[in-house]
């Protein structure tokens, strides 16, 4: 099992046999460092997928090392922050990041990538402490559905309970997704979410990442086999924070004409990937792949999915209900219904229908 869009401290790998990592807390010597930028080079050349830049960011890393610039990252944790600010900085690709973590379980199958029966089931387990990603599923006043996802987690655990979420929101006039604070995940759970959003028989072509490991190119598209679909408006709230899978879903949405963005411009992060073991406790996620829109033959790294409305994240979500508001009463025919929509909307303006928080990641 694979999360390619996300960071996912879940995903055990194997480690190199013998490897000695130092303890919690422990200094990270000159010789260790030496040996990660190696170990990270090398990595790097064989996995990044532009190979231009893996040489390119191989060679500077070095050069780095050599001249003493991470003399002063002493600890675990600031060396790998170094080399993480390094990467984004010099690779411009915000899907990089090296941890120190030397309580990284190894893998037993030695691949790298599947997990056993106890890690699937640790995994699912987890996944649902976190609701499967979906933080709130909310019918506001006026009819207007709200459903808060912050993660696109393993498909198999989490497409029950998006089925589930949208068909308690089947009922309303409007639906809105915030995706502020989502950080990614699984491009098929994405699909899956998708697939809710489209008529039975209207089979999209959403999104096709490239793997260079395998120089392979896997297309996704909407599944016929989802439940219910949800066909009235659907409004998109994003955020700088909004990344990755987060990212793909928005993108998707709006190249397919399906839903308004509104919000900021997102993070900027296309390049999907997986984890490298690089010895010494530590551990690099390195983008292996490249999504292509199939509507713009391109996507969106690092610049980012742009809103339709733009406006800052914190004030997206009343500016979407607003919106939503507005059009339903114009289209009220029953005097009753255009009555009590428009109490709604004017108790909105007041600020007096609690909204929920955007709190920022940073």
């Amino acid at each position: 099992m694979r999360l390619p869009l996300v960071l996912v401290p879940l995903l055990c790998l194997a480690t190199a046999a013998g490897a000695q990592t130092p303890p919690p807390g422990a200094t990270v010597t000159p010789a260790a460092r030496a040996a990660v930028v190696d170990s990270l080079g090398r990595e790097l050349k064989s996995h990044y997928v532009f190979p231009e830049t893996a040489a390119k960011l191989a060679a500077a890393l070095s050069a780095k090392l050599g001249h003493g610039d991470y003399d002063t990252a002493a600890t675990g944790d600031a060396f790998g922050d170094a080399l993480t600010r390094d990467l984004h900085e010099i690779g411009k690709d915000a899907h990089f990041r090296v941890m120190f973590d030397p309580d990284f379980k190894p893998d037993s199958s030695g691949d790298g990538q599947a997990m056993n029966a106890e890690q699937v089931a640790r995994m699912r387990q987890e996944t649902a402490q976190r609701a499967f990603g979906i933080n709130r599923v909310q019918r506001l006043p006026g009819n207007v559905g709200y459903l808060d996802i912050r993660g696109f987690g393993p498909t198999a655990f989490v497409a029950p309970a998006y089925s589930a979420a949208i068909t308690l929101l089947s009922g309303t006039d409007a639906l809105i997704i915030d995706l502020r604070q989502n950080g990614g995940g699984e491009p098929e759970s994405v699909a899956w979410l998708l697939s809710h959003f489209f008529t039975e028989g209207d089979a999209r072509h959403l999104n096709d990442i490239y793997s260079r490991p395998d120089n392979q190119t896997r297309s996704y598209w909407t599944d016929p086999a989802a439940p219910i679909r949800y066909t009235r408006p659907i409004y998109v709230l994003t955020s700088h924070d909004t990344f990755s899978g987060g990212e793909e879903c928005a993108y998707d949405l709006q190249t397919q004409k399906r839903a308004t963005l509104i919000g900021e411009t997102t993070g900027g992060g296309a390049n999907p990937g997986d984890y490298a073991v690089l010895g010494q406790g530590f551990i690099a996620f390195i983008p292996s792949g490249r999504a292509i829109n199939p509507i713009t033959k391109t996507n969106w790294e690092h610049v980012g999915v742009t809103p339709d409305v733009a406006v800052p994240a914190a004030g997206a979500m009343k500016t979407a209900y607003a919106t939503i508001l507005k059009t339903l009463v114009a289209g009220a025919t029953d005097p009753r219904d255009r009555a009590g929509l428009a109490g709604t909307l004017a108790a909105l303006e007041k600020d007096e229908i609690q909204l929920p928080v955007y709190t920022p990641r940073r």
